[in-house]
């Protein structure tokens, strides 16, 4: 997999998305929206929304806000029809840049998308021209500190509850699964009583891409006007600045 850059991009990213709580909360608001009104409103029946719902757990956004969206989707048959769409580009030195988003009318989305990678030194790609460097997999971290557990028992935890792979760090446990696999090694998890810091479904990159501070700070330009975008939800990248050592 990708070494530990996953969980590096996790926590530099929080202070962006921190300054950024109320937009956050709108798009939250959206995924679960869509999921309720594609698949109901009982996440214990509808694992799209059970995802929607852990992430804006995940952000602390108030519990008010996650039943007035899902009351609206199941209020009534009416109302906003989003897709789901992704868009791929480039950012310096090759690097892959995919911006997953939610919208109600492609055309005002792609051309924001393609006004964020050009604006800020990125081009947009066409379909399929990012997304084999990437693969759909289930993302769990654990965190480490205070928890008294060994690499050992954890890889048997994960073995246990269905996971594909285990990457260890002094500070957290990285766990990858399969996509059809994420919600139950996510529950037995929990079940057995982990504190799971992030659980998303993620497109992981399958190489990373050496940048130097200058390169990686245009990366983060790119990423933060997607970001703001109200449409995009998440976005995904193979860029790690390169080592001082």
């Amino acid at each position: 997999m990708a070494g530990h850059s996953k969980w590096n991009n996790i926590k530099q990213r929080k202070g962006a998305q921190d300054a950024k709580r109320g937009k956050i909360f709108q798009k939250l608001s959206r995924e679960i929206y869509v999921a309720a009104k594609q698949g109901g409103g009982d996440p214990d029946m509808n694992p799209a929304l059970r995802l929607a719902m852990d992430r804006a757990k995940a952000q602390n956004m108030p519990n008010d806000n996650v039943k007035r969206a899902i009351d609206k989707a199941t209020s009534s048959a009416d109302g906003d029809n989003f897709e789901e769409v992704m868009y791929e580009g480039y950012g310096p030195n090759g690097v892959g840049i995919m911006a997953q988003a939610l919208t109600d009318n492609r055309n005002r989305t792609q051309t924001n998308v393609r006004v964020c990678y050009n604006k800020n030194g990125g081009t947009i790609g066409e379909m399929g021209s990012v997304s084999y460097m990437f693969e759909r997999k289930g993302y769990i971290a654990i965190e480490r500190e205070g928890l008294d557990v060994n690499e050992d028992e954890m890889l048997m935890s994960v073995l246990e509850a269905g996971g594909d792979e285990l990457e260890v760090s002094d500070e957290v446990f990285e766990i990858y699964t399969q996509t059809n696999d994420f919600a139950s090694v996510r529950d037995s998890l929990e079940e057995d009583g982990y504190h799971l810091s992030t659980a998303e479904l993620s497109m992981i990159p399958q190489n990373e891409i050496q940048l130097s501070d200058e390169d990686y700070s245009v990366l983060e330009g790119i990423i933060d006007a997607l970001e703001d975008d109200d449409d995009v939800t998440e976005v995904f990248h193979n860029g790690v600045k390169a080592s001082s050592e």
